[in-house]
């Protein structure tokens, strides 16, 4: 496993985690205000999610999709989320392994539209996931949810290598 099959793989692992936590919380629980984030668990996770599929369609020039009407459900979410994933994970695997991570695609959402890297916006992905889930983090446990993950990377690959509790 190279370090993009870590990246990747540690962040939709992780974002599917967070998603299934989500599903087991109420209505009101999903859309409670707090102070951070997009403000709920709900709206915190249909941004990630279309995050994914907004980045996706930029960078394979295709026309950016409508974003869904809110709220959705955490059921459709995490359905959008594994197809987004899996999506992302192939094609970052096409770009690296073509040698593309330097090449770049035009952002028709900047206003003048720019260039950017299919390096840097895989990497932004990545890292858009991990500032969200610690978001979410705060908000779970704010709503007193006990036992969560920690979300990091280690404990991800060991997961990977141990069997099932």
């Amino acid at each position: 496993m190279d370090l993009l099959d870590r990246l990747l793989g540690h962040d939709a692992s992780t974002t599917r985690q967070f998603l299934e936590i989500a599903a087991g919380l109420s209505p009101e629980q999903l859309d409670q205000e707090f102070d951070c984030g997009h403000r709920t668990v709900r709206a915190t996770l249909e941004h990630m999610v279309w995050n994914v599929e907004c980045w996706l369609d930029l960078m394979q020039e295709r026309p950016v999709r409508k974003r869904p009407v809110s709220p959705e459900s955490i059921e459709g979410l995490t359905s959008r989320y594994g197809e987004a994933s899996r999506e992302l994970c192939a094609f970052a695997r096409h770009i690296f392994d073509a040698g593309l991570i330097d090449a770049v695609y035009l952002d028709t959402l900047d206003r003048p539209p720019r260039a950017k890297s299919f390096g840097g916006t895989i990497l932004h992905l990545a890292t858009h996931g991990m500032h969200h889930r610690a978001q979410l983090l705060l908000m779970f446990r704010l709503l007193g949810l006990k036992d969560l993950p920690e979300g990091d990377v280690l404990s991800w690959e060991q997961s990977l290598h141990s069997p099932p509790a």
